[in-house]
């Protein structure tokens, strides 16, 4: 009776934890579609607020500073006081920073609420994190993380059409208040299911980590300022600082760059715009797939993280293309190929993150690096509204070219198992 008992309690572990997942999928959709809406709607935004391309830099950077500035505190409160309390209240707040934005007035009211945004949204990757490494082994880790974050790209594929039908079925207003209830009823559905892992759980996931020493043996977890002195930390902190404005760009610019670029409208931008981030969805996961698959077959986790991201950063000298081709397939198809070596990167660094550090530090680690990855957003999101206007975008992409390439030297050199 004991053995079926453990049987049964094992089984409905398994269930629950792909649940967990599942919602944690949906709750980034969300978080992503709130934060890409700016993007999609930029041309009537500017129009709405009397703002020029700077203006627009400065709505996408009072969300970014905010994000940049509490990602670390995220990350500290996940380790705190754990994943399910965290996650639950930061889906409730940037709801309703949501819904405030569209019942703004003026740009003060707006950017407000972006901030608010900013706010409440860092919380919900180490939370996402800190989940995956509790409740799954290196086996698996990667592709459970992987099919969290898509909610990423999914959630930029939906936004388009969308923001867009939304949009012009109703008024831009109404696009933020769906957006908003949408994340409420998520988080009542993840105060429903989430729950800490079992015994058994934490028992196979402490022991991978420890080795075949047992669990007894697991690594110390650091202070929260010892942590500033690990190699590993200022690795992946630059890792995160030099890749991830090329995601960011990705998501605040080509929306906007294909109607002012390519001069398609709101409604074919909704029909097209999703392309290139279900290509980076379906990419990301494969790539993710592969380095678990390496983990099987006896590749050390942390060095099958790094050979994938290596791989794919032989994607990166495309960016040099994009200045130059004809009309809006080339641009969608180039594009698509960038967004999934930026989205390779951003998925897999948190499952790195994950391998080198102990797990009573991984949202911390993870929430500082995040932070410093939206710092890296903000100079380069400054740097665009800057000279995009004046020189075009061809600077850009060239810098675009070689970021990647640098966080690779980086992972090599500086990230180990602490």
């Amino acid at each position: 009776m004991t053995v079926l008992q453990t049987q049964k309690g094992r089984w409905f572990s398994e269930k629950r934890r792909w649940f967990i997942v599942a919602i944690i999928f949906l709750a980034i959709v969300f978080n992503y579609v709130d934060r890409q809406m700016v993007s999609i709607l930029k041309p009537l935004l500017k129009k709405e607020f009397s703002l020029d391309d700077g203006g627009y830099a400065m709505i996408v950077n009072v969300f970014t500073i905010c994000y940049a500035v509490m990602y670390p505190v995220s990350g500290w409160l996940v380790d705190k006081f754990g994943a399910g309390r965290i996650m639950f209240y930061s889906i409730i707040v940037w709801s309703i920073a949501s819904i405030g934005g569209g019942f703004s007035r003026t740009i003060g009211q707006f950017g407000f609420f972006r901030g608010m945004l900013g706010v409440a949204e860092p919380a919900n990757f180490p939370a996402q994190l800190k989940t995956v490494t509790i409740w799954f082994s290196g086996r698996v880790r990667a592709t459970a993380n992987s099919l969290c974050v898509a909610g990423s790209s999914i959630g930029a594929i939906i936004a388009p059409p969308l923001i867009a039908w939304l949009t012009l079925s109703f008024n831009w207003k109404v696009a933020f208040f769906v957006c908003g209830l949408m994340g409420i009823l998520i988080a009542l559905l993840w105060k429903l299911v989430y729950r800490d892992p079992p015994p058994e759980i934490s028992r196979e996931v402490a022991t991978e980590l420890s080795g075949e020493a047992g669990a007894a043996a697991a690594p110390e977890a650091f202070s929260w300022w010892k942590l500033w002195t690990t190699r590993s930390l200022w690795g992946i902190l630059l890792i995160r600082f030099i890749s991830d404005p090329v995601w960011y760009f990705c998501l605040f610019w080509l929306p906007g760059y294909l109607q002012e670029g390519s001069g398609l409208s709101l409604a074919q931008v909704g029909m097209v715009g999703w392309i290139p981030f279900l290509v980076a969805d379906l990419g990301s996961i494969g790539t993710s797939a592969w380095s678990d698959r390496m983990v099987r077959n006896g590749t050390p986790p942390l060095r099958a993280r790094k050979i994938m991201l290596t791989v794919m950063v032989a994607l990166a000298p495309l960016c040099l293309l994009l200045n130059y081709l004809p009309g809006v397939t080339g641009t969608l198809i180039v594009f698509s190929l960038v967004a999934v070596m930026a989205l390779s990167w951003l998925f897999t660094v948190s499952v790195v993150v994950a391998e080198a550090f102990p797990v009573p530090n991984v949202a911390s680690v993870l929430g500082i690096a995040g932070g410093f990855g939206a710092l890296g957003a903000v100079l380069f999101n400054y740097y665009v509204g800057e000279v995009i206007g004046s020189l075009g975008p061809a600077t850009i992409f060239m810098l675009m070219a070689v970021m990647h390439p640098l966080a690779a030297l980086v992972l090599w050199t500086m990230v180990r198992r602490e």
